[in-house]
């Protein structure tokens, strides 16, 4: 296998790397790729921040180890190669009644990088987080080749999941997928005028998809205010998807200034009637309605943009709500802000959700945002949450262990599983994750 180097970011494209990466197309090149020259994997690299990049050294670029290995119609379970896509899943299996039982906010994401973030979705307050719903994975670390699954090596695949990749390569994964209705998406928008009203219409939804748009300029008596999304799936005639449109320069640095995000936010907002609307969409215009728009990462321009999300359990929801007054002050905030309610539902020792309400609001690399960032990385921690490491860019170990009470367990298991270090990435090292101080 020859090594090629290359040139890769994260998405928010503020942190880069330049290495080696390797291709492997097939399991046994996978297989000898990882005794030989044991590397840390990345996807497709839709994590925001550096968790996906390896500056100076040798990555394992698993997007073309994408097949699906197996399917069995009658129970929805799936087996798939590390690097198959989340939206391409969606769209094969939707007409036949199945869907993963998690999916991001972008299609992209790959089914191993789904595992090693434990990512959410829109029915994280009723299903829980993605690794919930693995029924086992196939880890390469070296010359071993282990079959973990919650019950097989507990342990090690508490460490794996949400695990940020630094117990072995995921070759491959068995899934359980959920049914559904068919390859349409049912969608109830209704406005929401301020943030008492939207908690409680997080809290008081039945529905099984939710997901909320704040309005990350309001203040006043208009804080908070937004669009909730309510979804069902459903059969019937598929309206044609979004065409594709691509982005093919840098934008400008007015293009999201503060006049312009605060008058496009008025008027994404005024877009719903006060009456609200049902509306039937392609399922993956529910899901995935960025990538719809290709390389949308250069609106931000090319110093590219930082993303927070937070989580907050539900009594520290007026936490929350003095970071958005914050952030709406700083006149810094882009039109993408998501307010979500999530459940308890999480599957490993260093996986995101916990009950309660999450914010992610995206900011331009500009001056002052990063000072912004770090002071909300600090509200986060005293008001009991968690920042978001598929996202983050900006945070310290100190800030972060202190959120993540099963550190040390996992760090036990990843000093085990990789003792000299082999699948260390930018995001560990920013973090010190790996010290054993």
């Amino acid at each position: 296998m020859r090594w090629k180097t290359a040139d890769y970011t994260g998405w928010g494209r503020v942190h880069r790397a330049s290495g080696q990466l390797a291709r492997p197309e097939r399991e046994s090149t996978l297989e000898a790729l990882v005794v030989e020259e044991p590397s840390p994997a990345i996807g497709m690299c839709r994590s925001y921040g550096d968790a996906c990049l390896n500056d100076g050294g040798r990555a394992i670029d698993m997007t073309r180890m994408d097949r699906v290995l197996s399917f069995d119609a009658d129970t929805g379970v799936i087996e798939v190669e590390g690097g198959c896509q989340i939206g391409e899943l969606a769209r094969l299996f939707a007409p036949q009644g199945w869907l993963p039982a998690v999916m991001p906010g972008t299609g992209f994401a790959t089914v191993a990088g789904c595992i090693a973030n434990d990512v959410h979705g829109k029915n994280h307050h009723g299903i829980g987080s993605f690794g919930q719903h693995v029924i086992s994975l196939t880890l390469l670390n070296g010359d071993k080749k282990q079959v973990i699954s919650p019950k097989r090596s507990a342990g090690l695949f508490k460490a794996t999941v949400g695990g940020l990749g630094q117990t072995g390569v995921i070759a491959s994964a068995k899934l359980q997928m959920i049914p559904c209705k068919g390859d349409v998406m049912m969608v109830t928008e209704r406005r929401i005028e301020g943030w008492d009203e939207f908690l409680s219409a997080l809290d008081g939804s039945k529905a099984t998809y939710t997901v909320g748009w704040i309005d990350a300029t309001a203040k006043g008596d208009d804080l908070g205010r937004g669009i909730l999304e309510e979804g069902e799936t459903g059969a019937g005639l598929v309206p044609k998807p979004k065409k594709s449109r691509s982005i093919p320069f840098n934008a400008p640095g007015f293009a999201l200034s503060k006049p312009v995000v605060r008058l496009f936010n008025k008027l994404y907002y005024s877009r719903v009637p006060k009456s609200g609307r049902t509306t039937v969409k392609p399922i993956s215009d529910f899901f995935f309605p960025l990538d719809a728009i290709h390389d949308w990462n250069r609106l931000y321009g090319k110093r590219g943009f930082h993303q927070f999300q937070c989580v907050v359990p539900i009594a520290q929801a007026d936490a929350l709500r003095e970071m958005l007054e914050k952030i709406a002050n700083s006149g810094l905030a882009s039109p993408l802000a998501v307010l979500k309610r999530m459940g308890d539902g999480r599957s490993g020792y260093m996986s995101f959700p916990m009950e309660g309400y999450t914010l992610a609001v995206d900011f331009p690399n500009r001056a002052g945002a990063k000072d912004l960032i770090q002071s909300l990385i600090d509200m986060t921690e005293t008001a009991g949450g968690r920042i978001y490491l598929a996202k983050d860019s900006l945070a310290t170990g100190g800030q972060l262990k202190p959120m993540y009470p099963e550190f040390a367990d996992y760090q036990a298991e990843v000093q085990k599983a990789d003792p000299d270090g082999h699948y260390i990435t930018d995001i560990i090292r920013r973090l010190d994750l790996r010290s054993k101080s």
